[in-house]
């Protein structure tokens, strides 16, 4: 008879980190890492904790009060949860966002894991080497901000990025501060005259009537992975250009977050199996 194991028991020796967001119903980052928790057999547990705009620092207080090892952070508490830190990485400080929350006898230190999990997706999965190149990027919020940032970091020739209101570029050009990729900031209706070897789209919209001209030697990123299909990717591919979603991304950046609270190495086939079945299964 085959062995059939079921979720390791709750117990009062369990650690528990989760993901705070609003909303978070959606998200695979409950499957991903439990299992990955299951997978090394740590007693470690995982769990979606719904916090509504404005409450990220009132919750935040309250898992430290309650005992959690960390958190991951989403939308639309990235840039409050910085506020709310006792201490800031480097990334965290420069994008002045976290996503990745550590909680020890210390207090509490916020992390960016979305940068390095951009670079290793764009250079592992995707096979992008970003030095010397273009890129048009859609958006200049907290995603948008860390792709940005590993384009910059990566020697990336020169990074234009579009926006409905080009004014607001200003915590993106903070967060590029001293490295020598070249910025340009174009309105929306500008980016269709700008072509590029990397394409993304790090906005919640669709973007594909402000694409410029792609072909096979475009790269195309859309950085939502839900839905895991969008109209960007169909049309990118359509021109013969290759398209990405964001799950990927995902993927890296939460294998990084899974190192961060447990010091041991993520085992990412794992996370990804566990992130395409819990993807597959919203049918």
């Amino acid at each position: 008879m085959d062995d059939v194991s079921g979720p390791a028991p709750i117990s009062g020796g369990t650690r528990t980190v989760g993901i705070i967001g609003w909303p978070v119903e959606h998200s695979l980052s409950p499957a991903i890492h439990n299992a990955a928790f299951s997978a090394l057999q740590l007693d470690w547990i995982y769990v979606p904790l719904p916090v509504s705009p404005g409450s990220a620092s009132a919750a935040l207080e309250g898992l430290r009060a309650l005992g959690f090892a960390g958190a991951n952070v989403t939308m639309p508490h990235k840039d409050a949860a910085a506020e709310a830190m006792d201490r800031l990485s480097d990334d965290a400080r420069r994008l002045h966002a976290v996503n990745t929350v550590v909680i020890d006898a210390d207090g509490m230190t916020g992390h960016n894991t979305d940068a390095p999990g951009f670079d290793r997706f764009l250079r592992r999965d995707a096979g992008f080497e970003p030095t010397g190149r273009t890129a048009l990027l859609f958006g200049a919020g907290g995603a948008a901000r860390a792709c940005a940032l590993a384009l910059a970091r990566a020697e990336l020739a020169r990074l234009t990025v579009a926006l409905r209101e080009p004014a607001r570029a200003a915590a993106l050009r903070s967060a590029l501060e001293g490295l020598g990729t070249a910025l340009d900031v174009v309105s929306i209706e500008e980016a269709p005259g700008r072509p590029a070897d990397l394409i993304v789209n790090a906005t919640p919209v669709e973007v594909v009537s402000s694409l410029p001209p792609v072909g096979e030697d475009t790269l195309v990123i859309d950085v939502r992975y839900d839905p895991p299909e969008t109209a960007l990717h169909t049309a990118a591919r359509a021109a013969g250009a290759t398209a990405f979603g964001g799950l990927g991304m995902l993927l890296h950046q939460a294998a990084l977050s899974f190192e961060l609270w447990t010091g041991r190495p993520a085992p990412l086939e794992v996370m990804s199996a566990a992130a395409l079945a819990a993807s597959a299964g919203r049918g």
